[in-house]
């Protein structure tokens, strides 16, 4: 499924992304680019990182912080690690990931 919307960055408090179970590591890219270019005007981003594992989600966030590491603002950003488990019924599991900026 997917679902397209739009939103003002500036109209939420906290912006929240997903990185999905079949996403490979150009998504990340993308996405620790956006991660850091939405810090410019928010304080923290919440990611929730999915998989078909309970491998998956921490593998996915360890790459997402290298990336972000590789910048000239990884230096610059905390990460705290939230909420994760495993959806009843499914195979699916998650971890919420805070990203902040430091100082």
């Amino acid at each position: 499924m997917r679902l397209e919307y739009g939103f003002d960055l500036s109209s939420v408090d906290v912006p929240r992304f997903s990185v999905e179970a079949v996403e490979g590591i150009g998504k990340l890219f993308t996405l620790a680019t956006l991660v850091l270019n939405v810090l410019e005007s928010k304080p923290q981003v919440e990611i929730v990182f999915h998989g078909l594992n309970p491998e998956d989600p921490e593998r996915k966030i360890e790459a997402f912080k290298e990336v972000v590491g590789s910048s000239g603002a990884g230096p610059g950003v905390r990460y705290v690690l939230a909420k994760g488990g495993q959806i009843p019924g499914s195979s699916s599991s998650y971890r919420w990931l805070t990203v902040e900026l430091v100082g």
